[in-house]
């Protein structure tokens, strides 16, 4: 099998590669980013291409595919929604018309839990709960509005195979350099992102999540380019679920009762005054997307998480303090320093390029 994977060079991407480096069916991988990074992996042959550029030759990088993963998505500059929506939306689509237009004959997208309408925190839903997003959040939005994307191209082209899977919030060690830069910004402080210095959880009944470790993410990835029954959409998380009662329990911190409209003000302030980049839209999305059922992805794939989502989040954590990353643009350490002058330079939250 030949594969391309685009967006190949960030969080989930480099644990596609990793995955399909120890995958017997697969000869050959295409990794496709924006900026040729100085890792390398096994069976990798990197090219370049922005998926936001309607000039760029995307099926020509595609020919001779027999899949295309689909993994390119901003989530930055958080203040020009125009240039996200370039390429999380208008690039996506110009990803799948090149996959149908080079003949590949399936297709792996990356949606997500945001994508979700707002749900339960109680319960878990299943893969047929509506995927209409939370208005608030770009980032939901644009999930939500590649999924229709995909609705309208799997009607016209039915004998592509098409699999979206769905994954929870994907941690892991080496990227949490890019995770920090991308969601807390310049000014925390590394040596304060310890464990033991976590002593109060804010504690409200929708502050529930779930995550799952990058490399499993790459497992579910993996499981989806080779089944060839594989099709539709699949929730990727793993256990526990993380309230705010476990995660008191994991970093040995005690709980407060914080009001939902405190929380946002706070996200909300702290990003206009550009402290962090992260915009309230996606407080807003945690607080209402649904808790997942990840049955399909067990039962069907043969997925099973070999990470706890507990021990995703401690490796982020960890990571964070020291700085850990890979040698791509978007995970590397390198592309803050020094002293991350760049990330304030370039305006939080307002570029990534």
């Amino acid at each position: 099998m030949r594969v391309v994977v685009m967006g190949a060079s960030g969080n989930a991407g480099t644990s596609v590669l990793e995955a399909l480096a120890h995958e017997d069916q697969v000869d050959e991988v295409v990794g496709v980013a924006r900026r040729i990074p100085e890792a390398t992996f096994p069976k990798v042959r990197w090219r370049s291409a922005d998926i936001s550029d309607p000039n760029t030759d995307l099926a020509g990088l595609m020919r001779g595919a027999d899949c295309v993963v689909h993994l390119a998505w901003l989530i930055q500059p958080s203040r020009d929604e125009s240039i996200t929506h370039a390429t999380n939306v208008e690039g996506s689509q110009r990803v799948f018309e090149a996959a149908a237009k080079a003949g590949v004959p399936a297709i792996v997208y990356a949606s997500s839990v945001g994508a979700y309408a707002p749900g339960p925190k109680d319960g878990a839903v299943d893969e047929s709960w509506p995927t209409t997003g939370i208005p608030s959040s770009f980032y939901a939005r644009h999930k939500a509005a590649v999924e229709r994307i995909l609705d309208s191209f799997e009607a016209a082209n039915p004998e592509i195979r098409v699999v979206r899977l769905r994954p929870g919030l994907i941690f892991k060690r080496d990227a949490a350099t890019g995770i920090r830069r991308l969601f807390a910004g310049p000014f925390l402080p590394s040596a304060l992102v310890r464990r033991e210095l976590i002593g109060v959880i804010p504690r409200h009944p929708r502050l529930v999540f779930q995550a799952v470790h990058s490399l499993d993410v790459g497992e579910a990835y993996r499981l989806a380019v080779v089944n060839g029954d594989a099709r539709g959409a699949y929730n990727v998380a793993a256990d526990p679920i993380l309230d705010p009662q476990e995660l008191g329990r994991i970093l040995g911190a005690r709980t407060v009762p914080v009001p939902a409209k405190l929380l946002r003000a706070a996200a909300d302030l702290t990003w206009r005054l550009r402290l962090q980049p992260t915009s309230p839209g996606w407080l807003d999305m945690g607080l209402a997307v649904p808790v997942m059922d990840t049955s399909r992805a067990r039962n069907e794939l043969g997925w099973t998480p070999r990470h706890s989502a507990a021990d995703a989040l401690l490796e982020l954590i960890d990571g964070m303090r020291a700085g850990a990353g890979v040698a791509t643009p978007p995970l590397s350490p390198e592309t803050t320093a020094p002293a991350r002058v760049r990330e304030v330079l370039t305006g939080v939250g307002r570029t990534s390029r």
